[in-house]
């Protein structure tokens, strides 16, 4: 993944979390449950780093404004 600096969140609210879990359903729930709260970029694809246990994905989130699900 690419890194991150301070000019991919300048502003206030916006997130980046990389996202690692056992498995890719594990993941694509926790970026389901995060598009619900937040405004996301989406569920993202989920990557295998050979000879690391696991999967990971990146989302970016608004924690300022809502979700699909929230009012």
């Amino acid at each position: 993944m690419k890194p991150i600096d301070e000019k991919h969140i300048a502003e206030p609210g916006l997130v980046v979390l990389d996202i690692t879990g056992r498995d890719e359903d594990t993941v694509r729930a926790v970026m389901t449950a995060l598009e619900e709260r937040w405004a996301t970029s989406g569920i993202g694809p989920v990557r295998r780093d050979p000879g690391e246990p696991g999967v990971r994905a990146r989302i970016y989130a608004d924690v300022l404004r809502p979700g699909r699900d929230c009012p």
